[in-house]
């Protein structure tokens, strides 16, 4: 992203929620994204997505996903991009699930979508099937030749409708037990209200990975479960981060989460990235005090008995959003410099950034 602005036209006023987001996401990495309530993390989600309510407005930016702008795609180019790139796995996933149609018609309904864009996808999970089976046991002569014709099959080919859908019943099974659902055969068959809010997110997960995105959106999805089934999500998440080729946005307010899953952490403010550093950095040096108050603000079991710190003041009104800085309203270390303009991201080290007039002279 670069110099993301986003506007919602309301009949209080124009919100300026994004205001020249600033961010990069490495091959590979799981990139967190904190922040309390309201400062634009969901937003900056939506708007990769092309998800923005009809009020939304984008004034300014990019967001550039392999070197194309997904703000200048027609919507039919950006639907295609949503189906094969990119997936989000959203905070309540009841919410996203059909009630009415079983875990796995919902999942095949995807890849059925575009059956040339997903043929190559669930070919070549076939063809690990039979190379996995061959190195067990002898092949059928009907396994023998499905794996010559599916070897065959040119790039670009289209597999008939009848041996899609058994290809991709298949490919689905095998996606549900990879986010460690227990009889995945049977949950295939299951509708929504019989599994538990767990188990539902683990579909959502299911649902996204089938696609094999180049990017994975997390949005709060451990923030509607009890500790138990957070931890195993978790759990899930450091698996898959070693399992798939994907790069993973992990949306949160809750640090701890950031600390057990992440490799980088952006901290968001007020529509604006303040500080990007290695996890371990910013952990062990926080720069920004807007960082500093969330760290200070964490309870501590080994920490005396008294009143939990907090960060003075509340969230700034965007339609009025404070001059320069917008957190230096609630900041114990403003000066005068402060209100007078917004700071530009300094280099304090080596790939720790930070937004801050305390830094770079």
């Amino acid at each position: 992203m670069e110099g993301l602005r986003v506007n919602f036209h309301t009949f209080g006023g124009e919100v300026k929620a994004l205001d020249g987001v600033d961010l990069s996401l490495r091959r590979g990495e799981v990139l967190g994204l904190v922040g309390e309530s309201g400062s634009g993390k969901s937003v900056t989600a939506l708007s990769i997505e092309g998800l923005l309510p009809g009020n939304a407005e984008v004034v300014g930016g990019r967001i550039l996903l392999e070197g194309r702008d997904l703000l200048k795609e027609k919507p039919g180019q950006l639907r295609s991009e949503r189906l094969t790139k990119v997936a989000m796995v959203f905070q309540d996933p009841l919410t996203y699930l059909n009630p009415v149609l079983t875990i796995g018609s919902q999942i095949l309904d995807i890849l059925e979508t575009d059956r040339r864009a997903f043929t190559h996808t669930v070919a070549t999970a076939r063809l690990q099937e039979l190379q996995a089976a061959g190195g067990a046991r002898t092949l059928t002569e009907a396994e023998t030749r499905e794996r010559e014709r599916l070897q065959s099959l040119p790039p670009d080919g289209v597999l008939g409708k009848r041996e899609f859908k058994r290809l991709a019943r298949s490919y689905v099974v095998a996606t549900l037990r990879s986010v460690r659902l227990p009889e995945p055969e049977r949950i295939f068959r299951m509708y929504p209200f019989e599994l538990s809010g767990g188990m539902r997110q683990r579909t959502i997960i299911a649902m996204a990975l089938v696609r094999k995105p180049t990017l994975l959106i997390a949005d709060e999805i451990t923030t509607a479960l009890d500790v138990t089934v957070q931890a195993q999500i978790l759990e899930l998440l450091r698996e898959l981060k070693t399992e798939i080729d994907a790069s993973i946005l992990l949306i949160t307010h809750d640090l701890a989460v950031v600390a057990e899953v992440c490799d980088r952490v952006a901290v968001m403010y007020g529509g604006n990235i303040v500080e990007v550093a290695e996890v371990n950095e910013l952990f062990k040096d926080p720069l920004h005090p807007y960082t500093r108050g969330l760290l200070a603000a964490i309870p501590r079991p080994d920490a005396a008995r008294g009143e939990l710190t907090s960060i003075k003041g509340s969230v700034p009104n965007l339609i009025h959003p404070p001059s320069g800085c917008r957190f230096h309203p609630r900041c114990p270390q403003a000066f005068e410099r402060c209100p007078l303009g917004k700071p530009p991201p300094v280099e304090a080290k080596p790939g720790h950034l930070v937004e801050c007039f305390l830094y770079g002279g």
